[in-house]
């Protein structure tokens, strides 16, 4: 198992009364950015792996997942079939170059996805239910030829059931009777409906698979097909004598169709409590009558539990046996994601497209595709880490989030920002492709992917944004969530609206699968309160220690909060006005829950029902009530933030009065925040704190730097000057102690003038593709692709902007370098020393201590995007795609040319400032 990150008493040292700061806490090495390694073809070898290793650690990544993929086209000879001896040599070396370079090393159970392969057979292949009806009239002796209409399944379709159903509602197991596919029965009189259930199976293959990975999806609600896949994998690892790796993954579930397993109809008996066969006309009843609705939650019950215990826990249980752990994507699947994340060692949200936050200054493009994955979902992987007390949540980060070769490095960071305060910290880039060293440039690709590698441009500057990143989740790591509420995550709910059989969790889909309850987050984080969802299960074992609500992970909350619910278990509203009774908070938002869920025992479970909620309050929810109950108390009403705050538990106004995204945690010593400035405006002022503290902390991930914060105390409560910019996030680190020896932050004061260097400027390539020489006299300031050589709009590079300046004599406490609109990122040198990286709006960088009085020289080094070269060779009609499968597609999944492309700007775009500043306090 992962061993458990020793809560670090970030920055601090205790000294008697007081505290001191330090400058940073340490950093574990998984607080480095990972990233899925596509091996394309398995066409690896140990010359390359050991370079591209190398390539990766120098740049500051601390982690890769292998996941073969397809190959390349033409290089079938050297392709490695997984799993074979010497594919498990490649995966040895790998791991001791690893080890060496200080990359852990990680592996998708399988290729491509989802799980399957060549040694799946068909019995063990995912499976599907047939239904065939059939209308008779009794009476006489029925003939009846039952052979699966399906050719395709022909071969395949196991008999399960044929059951018939008389007018009087009757029903008749007839499956005995069938032989060779014929029914022979001699029908009592009236008129008969037959229904033939087969187990059929979906037929699909692997997505995506690399050599060796070939085959049918598994059965992943089968016990014997689960293991006998995985067994594959232990043949593989003893006979080779290879270590089992840290992680194993599973990407997000893509199992079509398989929406039945061989012995459902058994498992469903055994865990609902009824036969569905002798009410199958009422599970197929597309008019959705109450109680087909109710038998149809009842089947999706099952499904998610038969995917939680017979593939998520045995899965996991295995990778344990062998000193491994779990890294799982649940969404996509029919089960209750909460505890299908909660089962896994790592929960894995994933992030599709790219959010539009209107940050000032960024760039937009029109080649983008929307972000499918709010905070709402986001919070779903990290909800099951948090209340099962799991330490990471892990990402797969910015795939799709624009065309191939046009993703900047900028556009990146506001939805990393979103997936922070979303409780990620532990991200995956999606992703890096293995390429060899001498291959032809753009190199190796994966079709869906940023590329997040040495052969993609924004490569040059992407260790300062892997240093933010790392920064980042060092603080989000450390200590424990600090969410104010548990959110009833109303499952039977969604199971009971939403039509047709088998449910499946997209992140493309959840607007319309659970619109009311993503609307009631929105509302819940609006209101400046931040929450955890929990399922029935959870709730089963949530206790009430010391004040708080306790799941059964160790996680403490201040309320359980149940939105808008109309089903809910008996025995799960039992226990919450248990809880209640024992001194917790609980809150109904809307309405109380008005039944219980399913079929079974219907009446028996409505009256243990009722009984419980004849004991809690009679409220009108127009108005928000709050009723003690024992030695706790039930809140009620509709309006969202009046009724939460009836809680009493302090808001973030951070988030209710200045639009900023937060997330906070605990401590030690104190709290910890993440915060973001995902809008188009800024802050500059005074914020009050939902906890109190005697002293404060700011630390700057972007640029490492850090300082005591201003504090102060009104009305009770902690207050903290804050000054972000559109697009800007910062760390905050509170402390119960004053803080001694601490320097203070920086909080700056523009001058009222600045310095325009809009004149003199000359540009040259410090490298380029094609190749560009000379010096360029440009004076002002502009895209670079408006210079006059013929391979300024085709190329990719770095271009070096140069000036000479007289810097007045006059006084400030420091000089703010603003470089306006940069295409895409830039280094700064001033006077032969770095200034720094600026790489993400707004393009600002501290150089007070690198300048001079009289003349300074500034050189900032400006790297473009690959868009520009790409186009062009498409225009050569050069044949890059050269992958197998899919190859390279465009955002909608279609073969596309980029030699349409019109020349992005590169370069430095607009006019670059020389700003004093003053310290404000």
């Amino acid at each position: 198992m992962m061993k458990k990150q020793t809560l670090i008493a970030c920055c601090l040292l205790l000294a008697g009364g007081s505290m001191q700061a330090q400058q940073w806490p340490d950093t574990p090495a998984e607080a480095r950015p990972a990233t899925r390694w596509w091996w394309l073809g398995n066409a690896v070898d140990e010359k390359n792996l050991t370079y591209n290793l190398e390539e990766y650690a120098r740049a500051g990544l601390g982690g890769l997942e292998i996941t073969p993929i397809y190959g390349v086209q033409g290089n079938d000879a050297n392709e490695i079939p997984f799993l074979s001896p010497r594919w498990m040599e490649m995966l040895k070396h790998t791991q001791t170059e690893g080890k060496r370079t200080g990359l852990e090393i990680d592996m998708n159970t399988g290729t491509g996805w989802p799980f399957g392969g060549p040694e799946v057979s068909i019995k063990d292949a995912a499976s599907k239910a047939i239904f065939q009806t059939y209308d008779v009239e009794g009476g006489k002796e029925i003939v009846l030829d039952l052979a699966v209409n399906d050719e395709k399944q022909r071969p395949h379709a196991i008999l399960s059931r044929v059951m018939g159903y008389a007018e009087n509602g009757s029903c008749i197991d007839l499956t005995a009777r069938v032989k060779h596919n014929k029914l022979h029965w001699k029908a009592s009189a009236g008129k008969w409906k037959l229904i033939a259930l087969y187990v059929g199976k979906t037929l699909q293959k692997v997505k995506r698979a690399a050599p060796g990975g070939e085959g049918y999806v598994m059965n992943h609600l089968s016990k014997s097909a689960v293991n006998n896949y995985l067994s594959r994998f232990d043949r593989a690892f003893k006979s080779n004598g290879v270590a089992y790796p840290h992680t194993f993954f599973n990407d997000s579930y893509e199992v079509y169709q398989a929406d039945w397993t061989e012995d459902f109809l058994e498992q469903f008996n055994r865990r609902r409590g009824y036969k569905l066969e002798q009410f199958l006309p009422q599970f197929l009843d597309t008019d959705r009558p109450e109680i087909s609705r109710r038998i149809v939650s009842d089947y999706r019950e099952t499904i998610s539990e038969l995917l939680l215990d017979n593939f998520t826990r045995q899965w996991t249980g295995w990778a344990h046996k062998h000193g491994s752990i779990t890294r799982n994507q649940a969404h996509g699947s029919p089960g209750n994601l909460i505890d299908i994340y909660a089962a896994v060692d790592i929960p894995e949200c994933e992030g599709f497209g790219l959010s539009q936050f209107h940050v000032d200054g960024l760039r937009q493009d029109s080649l983008t595709k929307k972000n499918d994955s709010d905070l709402s979902m986001l919070k779903y992987a990290s909800s099951g880490a948090h209340i099962a007390g799991k330490t990471y949540t892990s990402s797969e980060t910015f795939t799709w989030l624009t065309e191939h070769f046009r993703t900047s490095l900028a556009q990146c960071k506001p939805d990393m920002d979103l997936m922070f305060v979303s409780g990620v910290n532990h991200m995956f880039f999606h992703g890096t492709t293995y390429s060899p060293k001498d291959a032809e440039w753009p190199g190796w690709l994966f079709y869906a992917s940023i590329n997040m590698s040495p052969t993609n441009s924004i490569w040059k500057d992407a260790p300062a944004f892997f240093q933010y990143i790392t920064r980042c989740q060092t603080f989000l790591q450390m200590g424990q969530p600090d969410n104010d509420f548990l959110i009833y995550l109303p499952i039977y709910d969604m199971w009971n609206e939403q039509p047709g059989r088998l449910l499946l969790f997209s992140v493309h889909h959840m607007e319309k699968l659970a619109p009311k309850f993503i609307d009631a987050i929105h509302r819940i984080n609006n209101s400046g309160y931040d929450g955890d969802y929990i399922s029935d299960d959870f709730i089963r074992s949530t206790q009430f220690k010391d004040g708080r609500l306790v799941t059964s992970g160790g996680t403490a909350y201040k309320a359980l909060v149940v939105p808008a619910a109309h089903l809910m278990p008996a025995d799960v509203l039992a226990h919450l006005s248990k809880l209640a009774q024992q001194g917790a908070t609980i809150v109904f938002l809307e309405n109380y829950p008005t039944d219980v869920p399913g079929y079974a025992n219907l009446d028996k479970r409505r009256n243990a029902y009722r009984a419980t909620l004849q004991q809690l309050p009679a409220v009108s929810f127009s108005e928000t009530t709050v009723t003690p109950v024992g030695k706790g108390k039930i809140i009620t009403g509709t309006d969202y933030a009046r009724t939460l705050a009836s809680c009493n538990i302090p808001i973030e106004e951070m988030k209710t009065e200045f639009g900023l995204q937060a997330i906070r945690r605990v401590n030690s010593t104190g709290h910890h925040y993440f915060i973001s400035s995902l809008q188009e405006k800024g802050v500059d002022g005074w914020v009050t704190l939902g906890v109190q503290a005697k002293a404060a902390a700011l630390f700057n991930p972007v640029t490492g730097e850090s300082g005591e914060a201003r504090l102060q105390q009104v009305n009770g409560q902690t207050q903290v000057y804050l000054q972000l910019k559109s697009g800007e996030s910062v760390l905050l680190q509170t402390y119960q102690k004053p803080l001694t020896d601490a320097k203070p932050w920086f909080y700056k004061q523009e001058q009222p003038f600045s310095l325009r260097l809009d004149h003199g400027w000359q540009l040259h390539f410090a490298e380029s593709q094609p190749e560009i020489k000379g010096n360029f006299n440009i004076d002002q300031l502009c895209s670079w692709t408006t210079i006059q050589h013929p391979a300024a709009t085709i190329n990719m590079g770095t271009g070096v902007y140069t000036l000479e300046i007289e810097l007045p004599d006059l006084p400030a406490d420091d000089w703010i370098l603003d470089l306006g609109d940069v295409r895409e990122s830039a280094r700064v040198r001033i006077n032969g020393q770095d200034a720094g990286c600026a790489w993400a709006v707004p393009y600002e960088l501290r150089v007070g201590s690198f300048l001079k009085k009289g003349k300074n020289r500034i050189e900032v080094e400006v790297t473009n995007l690959p868009a520009n070269r790409i186009a062009e060779l498409d225009r050569q009609g050069v044949k890059w795609r050269k992958f197998k499968e899919i190859n390279i597609v465009n955002l909608n999944y279609r073969p596309s040319s980029y030699a349409h492309w019109a020349p992005m700007p590169s370069g430095l775009n607009s006019e670059v400032r020389l700003i004093p500043v003053n310290r404000k306090f």
